[in-house]
């Protein structure tokens, strides 16, 4: 998912640019391909809750870092003010870093609402207790794609141009920033570290797009939502970048809760999302946030992310590669 309002551009390029260039600089020689992580240092500041917060009247709900934390923050406080006074509920916004840890705090409890990715639902559905609660509809459809972007001038046409160059992940466990782009690789025969010089991760889309639009890298595979969503409100953002593949339709990124959270306080949200779109406050938020309506999900809209990550598991276990990750 997506959609914020973006910090000014100017601080947002200086600070990626210079983690970047040091990253690439001190390990240009490394010829080895092996993805660097890029700590971006952007966190928001939210109480990390404890086992002792379990059965509060606190409703915590948490956003993953499809999007830069801050950005997160900035639009989704509009959102969560929403729910908290339609329900008459005191609500805690909770950040990480990784897909994984939001995941991991859904499964102990201490998470109740997540919007996540479509990747940690779809392959940890079942490890972490996920329970489908409501799917966006944008622009009229409850899909999205993969978009595999290069730089504006770039010479690179398909796939196969970017052999040899430095390549952008979004986050180990994303669905259009990491399983599509090794499906993609896994067609030529290749894998990460046999096809790209260097490989990162830069933990949002945003930053993805903006690494690839400033030509700190020349690829990166994003979320096509989020780069559709630039395109539109901050063109400056995408008119440097170039979209040369996209992959087949997925299931939106949805609303999830944990397990542990009672029936009652599930169908309370899942009322005040499915009419957000009904009343003038709500609609203007959503439309904000690029969204149509929130709508029914279905289980069967992820299935195809799930049989993508079994093929590949399988052919890296083939290949003796074990499914390590790039």
């Amino acid at each position: 998912m997506m959609w914020a309002t973006l910090e000014p551009f100017h601080n947002r390029l200086a600070r990626l640019a210079l983690v970047i260039l040091c990253l690439l600089a001190v390990h240009g020689c490394d010829g080895g391909g092996a993805a660097k992580t890029v700590d971006f240092s952007r966190t928001v500041q939210v109480d990390r809750p404890s086992e002792d917060q379990r059965g509060g009247r606190k409703l915590r709900m948490a956003v993953a870092a499809m999007i830069s934390p801050k950005d997160t923050f900035d639009l989704y406080r509009q959102l969560l003010t929403y729910i908290s006074r339609r329900m008459d509920v005191e609500l805690e916004f909770v950040q990480r870093k990784t897909y994984a840890e939001i995941s991991e705090l859904l499964r102990q409890g201490l998470v109740d609402v997540a919007f996540v990715c479509s990747g940690p639902y779809a392959t940890g559905k079942q490890k972490y207790g996920l329970e489908l609660l409501a799917t966006p509809e944008i622009r009229g459809s409850h899909f999205y794609q993969a978009y595999l972007i290069v730089g504006k001038d770039s010479p690179c046409k398909e796939l196969r141009d970017l052999k040899g160059k430095t390549f952008a992940f979004t986050d180990p466990d994303s669905n259009t920033g990491r399983l599509v782009p090794l499906h993609w690789l896994a067609t030529l025969g290749e894998r990460p570290d046999s096809f790209f010089s260097k490989t990162i991760y830069t933990y949002s889309h945003d930053n993805s797009i903006l690494a690839v639009s400033r030509g700190l890298v020349d690829g990166a595979a994003v979320d096509g939502l989020i780069w559709e969503f630039y395109a539109r409100r901050n063109p400056e953002f995408t008119a440097q970048t170039r979209v040369i593949l996209k992959s087949e339709p997925f299931g939106i990124p949805p609303v999830v809760v944990s397990e542990h959270l009672d029936r009652g306080s599930k169908e309370r949200i899942q009322e005040v999302l499915f009419h957000m779109h009904e009343d003038a406050e709500g609609k203007k938020i959503l439309g904000d946030l690029s969204i149509d309506r929130f709508i029914a999900p279905s289980d069967e809209w992820y299935a195809s992310i799930r049989n993508l990550e079994r093929t590949m598991l399988s052919a890296t276990q083939d290949k003796g590669h074990g499914g390590a990750k790039p």
